[in-house]
């Protein structure tokens, strides 16, 4: 790749756990960065579906440090890719089919390198965030899965 004229800027602009709806536009529009020529941006939403069963919906329960974890997560990834931009959001809470349960953008000079960085952003959020969920099914019943 080219060279850049300024250097990757390795910023995290938003990092947060929240209990309200989140937005992918919103991650998108935090990493915007006059050098970036890419912004790849996740939306993990939840699905009617989970290992053969129907799924009505879906309760995640973060540990008080979920927060810390993400906003460490963002830094990593920050620092060991050459990005502008990282912005994350992961939802806590009742969540309906359809409902975005993570959001993440990542700005960047070259596609390559953004798309690279967002996959390990939310390979990492996945495998490191203190958080369980519990899956509803349309009969009443449930179950737990943990995270972390």
């Amino acid at each position: 790749m080219t060279s850049r004229v300024t250097p990757p800027g390795h910023r995290v602009v938003l990092a947060d756990v929240r209990d309200t709806a989140i937005e992918v536009g919103e991650c998108a529009a935090a990493v915007d960065d006059p050098a970036a020529g890419a912004v790849v941006t996740f939306g993990g939403v939840v699905r009617n579906h989970d290992g053969g069963r129907s799924v009505r919906e879906i309760e995640y329960v973060g540990h008080p440090t979920a927060g810390q974890v993400v906003a460490e997560v963002a830094a990593d990834v920050a620092a060991r890719f050459p990005v502008d931009a990282v912005a994350v959001v992961h939802r806590v809470g009742t969540l309906r089919v359809g409902d975005v349960a993570l959001a993440a953008a990542v700005s960047a000079a070259h596609r390559a390198e953004a798309f690279e960085a967002t996959a390990e952003l939310v390979e990492e959020i996945k495998r490191r965030l203190p958080v369980w969920k519990r899956q509803v099914f349309p009969d009443g019943t449930h179950e737990w899965t943990g995270s972390a």
